[in-house]
């Protein structure tokens, strides 16, 4: 078995890959909101409307980091009201392999399949 190691550096963060992966993913609200845009570009009263739960000051701080991170992508339309849609990015797409691993990790911890385990599966396609 492999070894993971972290290396402490000058600065006060950890050069480890794990700590790395979990700055960009970690939050309550993102991996969610990866996996909604994995099917496809959301306008913001859309992922506010598919997960009730999160605020408004929270969502929007979620969306903002992922998109600086350069996972999503946020697009404005000159409108009124303002037109604002989310999509997400290639190199985005390239954590949905990460989120697959999480899934099934979290159901077998769970012990059983809920049903939004399987509407995740569905939105990434993870088969």
């Amino acid at each position: 078995m492999q070894s993971i190691e972290c290396v402490q550096s000058s600065k006060s963060h950890c050069n480890c890959p794990i700590e790395a992966t979990l700055n960009v993913i970690g939050g309550k609200w993102k991996p969610m909101i990866l996996c909604l845009l994995a099917n496809g570009t959301l306008r913001y009263n859309k992922i506010q409307q598919l997960i009730p739960e999160v605020s408004p000051k929270m969502l929007t701080k979620q969306l903002r980091e992922l998109e600086d991170d350069g996972l999503i992508a946020r697009k404005m339309y000159p409108e009124i009201p303002p037109k604002v849609e989310y999509s997400m990015t290639d190199f985005g797409r390239t954590v949905l392999p990460v989120l697959k691993t999480l899934l099934h990790w979290g159901a077998e911890y769970l012990g059983k399949k809920c049903v939004a385990t399987m509407q995740v599966e569905e939105i990434i396609d993870l088969q």
